[in-house]
């Protein structure tokens, strides 16, 4: 999809301002501001409606529960994870879910078995993840995720606005502690994904996916026994599969 005529770009060193200027504030703040001034009408939410994600959609939905949320059926989804979206949807009267599939004849070219995940795990995350969440997000100036510093190493420094390319990723809870989040569940009574109950603190496709043993970090049961940590959607993936839509428009 083409960028709109007159789309202002940012590159880094804006994003790097955006982020010392507005980093600090409230995680609501962030998403008013986002959503009314920054990037106002060209602003999504990013929800894997996982663990507590209920946190971030909560929020959104008091800014604005019209605005876009980019959800990525993976085909590989706890059924108890498709059934949360469609409850925390109508819990909080959010209005445009945006599912998003992977590309059917990819899929059967890169995966056919639907096992592919058990001999080159980078393959499946990128057909199945990588590349249909770029065209998910590549409508938008800006995204919300519910990343969060606390949940792995690779997570430690994550700031609140982050250039991706010429796109912006915000991720307003990025200094939010568990404690945080417990705190704001319990007050406004959010229901949690069921799973959470079952040690799966991180949730993502059942076939790597694992419940945190005690003492591990959130994201510890993915992938877990291998080195990998991200999908790539976080990474430079993303920024690369974006990259390839712009040069193929």
């Amino acid at each position: 999809m083409a960028r709109k005529p007159g789309r202002p770009e940012v590159d880094a060193p804006d994003v790097a301002a955006l982020d010392a200027r507005h980093g600090h504030l409230p995680a609501v703040r962030i998403i008013e501001l986002a959503a009314a001034e920054l990037f106002r009408g060209e602003v999504a939410a990013v929800s894997s409606f996982g663990a507590d994600s209920a946190v971030l959609l909560h929020l959104v939905a008091r800014v604005d529960r019209h605005l876009p949320i980019v959800f990525l059926d993976t085909g590989k989804h706890f059924e108890e994870t498709l059934r949360y979206r469609d409850a925390l949807a109508d819990d909080f009267g959010l209005t445009d879910i945006r599912v998003i599939h992977p590309d059917a004849t990819a899929l059967q070219r890169a995966d056919p078995s639907g096992r592919l995940h058990e001999s080159d795990v980078e393959a499946c995350c990128h057909v199945r993840k990588v590349e249909p969440m770029a065209r998910g997000v590549e409508p938008f100036r800006a995204w919300f995720t519910g990343r969060k510093r606390h949940q792995a190493q690779t997570r430690a420094t994550l700031p609140v606005f982050e250039a991706v390319g010429p796109r912006v990723r915000i991720n307003p809870l990025a200094s939010w502690a568990p404690a945080d989040l417990a705190d704001y569940m319990q007050a406004h009574e959010l229901r949690e994904n069921p799973l959470v109950a079952y040690g799966y603190l991180s949730i993502g496709c059942f076939p790597c996916t694992r419940p945190v043993e005690q003492g591990q970090d959130a994201r510890s049961g993915r992938w877990a026994g291998q080195a990998k940590t991200e999908c790539g959607i976080h990474l430079g993936g993303l920024e690369q599969s974006l990259g390839q839509e712009r040069h193929h428009e």
